[in-house]
């Protein structure tokens, strides 16, 4: 009987954690229009990002001086990540060739990375190695978010919670314009 009462609690416990993690992940982007904007990055030279891709391939965003480049965090775990991808997918498609779209895989591995793209597309580079550093030099609150670096380096623009199609036409034209260096750019999508 005792038995019986603690798996009851446990599973009790367990499914109030689980919703209450479902909560946290599955909250709306904050109201804040200014959101896309709220990074110290934003305005400054963008820090440095190495690392191996998930073919094995070396990454270095130094190497994309000269060129747009978006840095994407993400992970295969997340629905927002999940839900965001044909977006990105998109926006690589459209912008090829003036847009170079990098992923920065957390807390995922290289196998899932791989596994994913497979199924969803998109064939951008994928860091799976050193991505805690990234995480931290970038300012990481909570999976997707994006950076958006002109070609002179400078971040223009932080996407907190999923690009949408707004957005993506903003970076679109953005990039079609030539516009972005310095703080002003930032501020909004």
């Amino acid at each position: 009987m005792r038995q019986h009462r603690a798996a009851v609690i446990a599973g009790i416990v367990g499914v109030a954690l689980a919703a209450l993690i479902a909560l946290f992940a599955f909250s709306p982007k904050g109201e804040d229009p200014a959101e896309s904007a709220s990074s110290p990055l934003v305005g400054k030279l963008a820090p440095a990002l190495a690392g191996s891709t998930a073919d094995g391939q070396a990454f270095d965003l130094d190497q994309h001086r000269g060129q747009w480049v978006l840095v994407n965090f993400f992970a295969t775990w997340c629905p927002p990540c999940v839900a965001e991808h044909p977006l990105l997918v998109q926006l690589s498609e459209q912008t090829q060739g003036s847009l170079q779209v990098v992923s920065v895989a957390s807390g995922d591995t290289a196998d899932n990375v791989v596994d994913f793209f497979e199924k969803r597309g998109g064939d951008w580079p994928v860091l799976v190695s050193d991505t805690d550093d990234a995480s931290i030099d970038y300012g990481l609150i909570k999976l997707p978010e994006s950076y958006l670096i002109a070609p002179d380096g400078t971040v223009v623009q932080k996407l907190v919670g999923g690009i949408d199609e707004g957005e993506v036409a903003a970076i679109e034209r953005r990039i079609a314009e030539g516009t972005g260096s310095g703080a002003a750019a930032g501020s909004g999508s």
